[in-house]
Order: C-alpha cells, then sequence, then structure tokens
C-alpha cells in the first residue's frame, strides 16, 4: 500500500552545502498493518512522510501509496491518504462537527454520503458529547479526535500519523491509540511515527529505525531483537541510531 524506493530530500544549506534528509530510504506497509517510523529528532522521518503525503518532492527515488505515485500523481495520492500530526490545527471559530464536514466536503463527498459517513465516525471515536463546542472551547484530547475524524472522514485506505500523542496526558494518549489499533482491525494501512517505545512495541507490526536520514535496520520487534541479540527495544534503538 506504501512502497519506497531509494527516496531522497536533498536541500541546500549555506554552511554544509548539500544535505541529504532522507537519504536512499526504501521501506514498504501492507494493508491491516502498523508500520513504525522510529528515529531521533533530525533523522528524516517527518521529511519523508511529508513526502508521502505530497507536501514535498522527493530529489530522488520514488514513492507510491495506494498505487500512486507521489511526484506524477499528487492529486490522486491526496485522495487516499488522511494524515495528523500532534501539531494539526484547529479552528477555534468552528464546532467539531463544521470541522469535520468542512473537510468532508474538501474531499468530495456528496451530502447525504457525508452525513452518514460523519454520523458513524463520530460514534466510533466517541464524539457525540462535544460534536457541537467550538474549537476554543476543546481540551487537548478532544482536539485529536477531530484531527482524527477529519483525517479518516474520506475513508482512506493509508494513514499517516506522525508523533500523534506527542503532549497528551496518558488518558487521552492511550485513547488515541486504541483508535489506531481499531483503524488496522478495518484493513488500514497505517504509518506510525512516535518517539515513545511502549507504544511501539504495543501497535507496530514491524517498524524501520532511522538515523541520519537512512534506514539503519527494519522489521519486525522479534526479528530485530534476534537480529541484534537485544532484548530491550530501547537499547536496541539507541545501539542504531548512535
Amino acid at each position: 500500500m506504501i512502497q519506497v524506493d531509494n527516496l531522497r530530500k536533498s536541500f541546500r544549506d549555506l554552511r554544509r552545502g548539500l544535505v541529504h534528509a532522507v537519504d536512499e530510504v526504501s521501506f514498504e506497509a501492507r494493508p491491516g498493518e502498523i508500520f513504525g517510523l522510529l528515529g531521533p529528532n533530525g533523522a528524516g522521518k517527518t521529511t519523508t512522510m511529508r513526502i508521502l503525503c505530497t507536501v514535498l518532492r522527493p530529489s530522488s527515488g520514488s514513492a507510491r501509496v495506494a498505487g500512486f505515485d507521489v511526484a506524477t500523481q499528487a492529486h490522486l495520492v491526496r485522495r487516499h491518504i488522511g494524515f495528523m500530526s500532534a501539531n494539526t490545527a484547529i479552528y477555534d471559530r468552528m464546532s467539531a462537527w463544521e470541522l469535520v464536514e468542512y473537510f468532508g466536503r474538501l474531499h468530495g463527498l456528496d451530502a447525504a454520503q457525508l452525513r452518514q459517513r460523519m454520523e458513524t465516525v463520530f460514534e466510533n471515536l466517541r464524539m457525540n458529547d462535544f460534536r457541537d463546542r467550538l474549537g476554543a472551547k476543546m481540551s487537548t484530547g478532544m482536539r485529536q479526535k477531530v484531527s482524527i475524524a477529519r483525517a479518516i472522514i474520506h475513508d482512506p485506505p493509508v494513514l499517516i500519523f506522525d508523533e500523534p500523542t506527542a503532549g497528551l496526558d496518558i488518558l487521552v494518549g492511550r485513547a488515541v491509540l486504541d483508535a489506531i489499533v481499531e483503524l488496522r482491525a478495518l484493513g488500514k494501512c497505517i504509518l506510525f511515527s512516535t518517539h515513545i517505545m511502549r507504544e511501539v512495541e504495543r501497535l507496530c507490526d514491524r517498524v524501520a529505525i532511522v538515523s541520519r536520514g537512512r534506514v539503519q535496520a527494519c522489521g519486525t520487534l522479534a526479528e530485530l531483537r534476534q537480529r541484534y541479540e537485544q532484548d530491550d527495544l530501547e537499547e536496541l534503538f539507541f545501539k542504531l541510531v548512535s
């Protein structure tokens, strides 16, 4: 569902010259799978996700999402993905219902289809008790649920979550993770970035560990533990990125 081959994104820096933020990265993520993209700050995770979301164009290599090329078929890629990060903005003057409805219209859903889809999403995410609350009066947890709802309103097969629990308390964070698990059960292909190793152990079917723009290791957690003879995931992570 996501196919990344030798992906590279380069920037020109006045001091360092040509910098490869993403350097020959390759991986694939499948339907019904949560694929973890792990790495320290500056490793290239967010740049990779932005390329997959068609916000950035790759310098070389290729990436396909739901069968569509991110460079040459960007408009089709955008129809088949949903994106959420910890920094996804919520409009203060729109209610939860109005905001999700707005994004549904942007994705071209007709009125009847959108209404039915919204009722389903609000029920599944337990959002009906604040559906009419303005963004300015929402709690952090409410805002995160609205962000998930707007990402999935058009029922995309591919979902990209960039550190979705950053800054959340443990109860809200758990609710977000539970929602992601339920989306996997629906057959979604989920790309998931986090710094929290317990989230990786709980959620991820496979992971790619990225450092300095390159994939250092890729596989299931069991495969990586056996390959590097390290049972502690945090120690394994430090070993690969240091």
